[in-house]
């Protein structure tokens, strides 16, 4: 079946047929959109499936339709929108926080007064403290010095002090005699104070248990009493 032609939509034949931009043509049809110029395959442009000549194809100017009077009443538009819309946030967001306002130069001027004042009100106060502030001072000492005010922070500091933890209960004081008696089946030598040191086979008297791992005894070659530890000895 013979196709049809893309300019006056009639049968094509073979005979006359020109396939371009994914149309048939009659020879006579394939002319430019514009002037009507007669056309071939070797001076025709495509211009969205449309044969056009060199002098009227078409060209894409982008900037041409931004200055229609239509677009131009938009970007006016547009511009008066914003900046209605930076007003309306401007009049909500004044007063919170930081705001441009203060770098206006009255807020300048206003901002250097206040600092002005502070500092004249500062020196007048120690004047006023050097003049008569120190009379109260007296009362606390009559020969203040630099030592005596340093010592008011050892004085805080020592309050806390950390106290040592202890690695093992204290001793207390020689409890009374229980009657038992252990002997030694290792050397041990005293870490502490309280401990008592002694050798293997000596005699542990008056021994009192005091934990799982300490006892309280005394010594009986050397008489010395102290903490020893439960696993150097054994009851006899």
């Amino acid at each position: 079946m013979n196709p049809m032609c893309g300019r006056c939509n009639l049968v094509v034949y073979p005979t006359e047929k020109v396939n371009c931009l994914d149309k048939y043509w009659h020879k006579g049809c394939f002319s430019c959109e514009v002037c009507k110029m007669t056309l071939n395959m070797k001076n025709y442009k495509g211009f969205e499936k449309r044969p056009y000549c060199n002098a009227h194809y078409p060209k894409t100017n982008f900037t041409a339709v931004a200055d229609t009077p239509e677009n131009l009443r938009l970007k006016q538009q547009s511009k008066i929108q914003s900046t209605v819309l930076y007003k309306e946030d401007f009049e909500k967001n004044k007063g919170r926080g930081f705001s441009v306002v203060t770098d206006t130069p009255e807020m300048q001027r206003l901002k250097k007064s206040q600092d002005q004042i502070s500092n004249i009100k500062y020196h007048e106060e120690f004047e006023k403290r050097k003049m008569g502030g120190e009379a109260p001072h007296h009362h606390q000492s009559s020969n203040p010095s630099p030592v005596a005010y340093q010592a008011s922070p050892a004085t805080q500091n020592y309050n806390y002090e950390p106290a040592p933890e202890p690695v093992r209960p204290a001793a207390a004081a020689p409890p009374p005699s229980a009657g038992k008696r252990y002997t030694a089946v290792y050397d041990y030598s005293a870490a502490d104070e309280d401990e008592v040191s002694f050798v293997e086979g000596d005699v542990i008297v008056d021994v009192q248990q005091i934990d799982e791992g300490w006892m309280y005894g005394r010594v009986e070659r050397t008489g010395q009493q102290g903490m020893l530890p439960a696993n150097y000895v054994e009851a006899i």
